[in-house]
C-alpha cells in the first residue's frame, strides 16, 4: 500500500462505495455450506461457486499467490489468488492512531485484495491475531463489527489446515438493509489468520464467493 492508511471502515456513503473505495459487509441470509475447490484439466486450481441460479460463477481460476516470499504482503499463510484481484499490504497496520480503523476485536488486518479490476465492489482481506484458538478469535472478531448478527460457526478445513468458517448478517443502518459476510480462521504457530470476504451488497457478496472458496481450499502455511 502506497499510502500511509486506508479507511476501511463498512459504513462510509454510499457515493464512496461507488467508487471502490468501501468496503462493505454483505448479505441477508447466511450460506449453508462452503463449496468445494475442483481441479481443472491444466491442474490449475479453480473453486466451485453457489449452486445455479444464484447468480454466482461457478469457478474462480488462481492466477498467483499472495502471502509467500516475494509477494505482495507478508503473512503467516499463502493461497491462492483470483484473476485479476490484486492484494495490497496495509501500512503500519499497528500504528494507534489508525487503530479504530485496523483493528476488529482482536484482530489486525495486514492485507487486502481488491476485487475491482475483476469487476466486483469488495475485498478480501486478511487479519491476524494473537495465538490462539481460531473460533474464539473468529468470534471476537464478529462480535466486534458493529450490527452484526445472525451468526452461524461450522468446522471446516483450509487447504490442509483445521479451520473455523462463520456466515453472518450486518445491518447497514446507511443503506438500510443487512447484507452478508463470511470468514474463515485458522490457527499457526504466528498466530491466529482470518481471512474475510465483504462487499458492496449481497449480490457482490455471493459473485465473490469463488475467489473465497479459491484461497480457503488452497491456503497452507508460509
Amino acid at each position: 500500500m502506497r499510502e500511509r492508511a486506508r479507511p476501511i471502515r463498512t459504513a462510509l456513503p454510499v457515493a464512496l462505495a461507488a467508487t471502490g473505495l468501501l468496503l462493505a459487509g454483505c448479505g441477508t441470509t447466511p450460506g449453508t455450506g462452503a463449496p468445494a475447490a475442483t481441479p481443472t484439466a491444466s491442474g490449475t486450481p479453480t473453486a466451485s461457486g453457489a449452486p445455479s441460479g444464484t447468480g454466482v460463477p461457478e469457478a474462480a481460476r488462481a492466477a498467483g499467490t499472495v502471502g509467500g516470499p516475494g509477494t505482495a504482503c507478508a503473512l503467516p499463510v499463502s493461497f491462492a489468488l483470483a484473476e485479476e484481484w490484486k492484494p495490497e499490504a496495509i501500512d503500519d497496520p499497528d500504528d494507534p492512531e489508525f487503530a479504530v480503523l485496523m483493528r476488529q476485536g482482536p484482530a489486525t488486518v495486514r492485507c487486502e485484495v481488491d476485487a475491482k479490476p475483476a469487476g466486483h465492489i469488495g475485498y478480501l482481506r486478511v487479519w491476524t491475531a494473537p495465538k490462539g484458538p481460531a473460533r474464539a478469535a473468529l468470534e471476537g472478531f464478529v462480535k466486534a463489527e458493529k450490527g452484526a448478527s445472525k451468526a452461524v460457526y461450522r468446522t471446516t478445513a483450509a487447504g490442509a489446515l483445521p479451520a473455523v468458517e462463520v456466515t453472518y448478517t450486518v445491518r447497514d443502518a446507511l443503506m438500510e438493509e443487512s447484507k452478508e459476510e463470511r470468514a474463515f480462521a485458522v490457527a499457526t504457530s504466528k498466530g491466529t489468520v482470518i481471512v474475510h470476504l465483504g462487499g458492496l451488497d449481497t449480490d457482490e457478496h455471493r459473485e465473490m464467493i469463488p475467489a473465497y472458496e479459491l484461497a480457503r481450499t488452497t491456503l497452507k502455511p508460509s
